[in-house]
């Protein structure tokens, strides 16, 4: 899972040794907090996928990171699974036109983006649950059970 750090001026996406890998950045994301014009939280993160990955990684529902290329422009992707997730859309970044992230801190992302941070950078479920404003996460359905296998008739 990314950490997403947040000071007054920034936000920061810190991939894993993993993630950079799959990826293939020898870095991480950063955006000015200007170029952020629009932050939507998604159920289903591999619908906002557009274009291919040039460079990344794709495992059709399981996995999707790196950068996508498309007509409108190029996204970076970390998805995993069928997660919750953010789609982040820029203006003006020198790299990328959305990021599109699985993350459990979406919530807490917009929350924080809404607030005056300090210059410290901070991870966003950190600077939530310090305003007091960490969601409350929807509880999770259980899983289905499954039906025992009927005998088989006797010949």
């Amino acid at each position: 899972m990314v950490t997403l750090l947040l000071d007054s001026t920034q936000l920061e996406v810190v991939l894993s040794v993993s993630e950079r890998a799959l990826s293939f950045r020898k870095g991480n994301v950063v955006m000015e907090r200007s170029t952020i014009i629009k932050v939507q939280l998604t159920d289903d993160a591999w619908t906002w996928l557009r274009g291919v990955p040039s460079p990344g990684t794709h495992l059709r529902g399981v996995l999707a990171m790196g950068t996508w290329r498309s007509a409108g422009g190029d996204d970076f992707a970390v998805v995993r699974r069928r997660r919750p997730g953010v789609v982040i859309d820029l203006e003006g970044h020198p790299e990328f036109q959305r990021l599109i992230l699985t993350t459990r801190h979406g919530l807490a992302l917009v929350q924080a983006l809404r607030l005056e941070v300090d210059e410290e950078p901070a991870d966003v479920a950190e600077i939530a649950a310090e305003t007091g404003t960490t969601p409350v996460a929807a509880p999770e359905k259980a899983p289905r059970k499954k039906k025992a296998p009927r005998p088989a008739p006797a010949v």
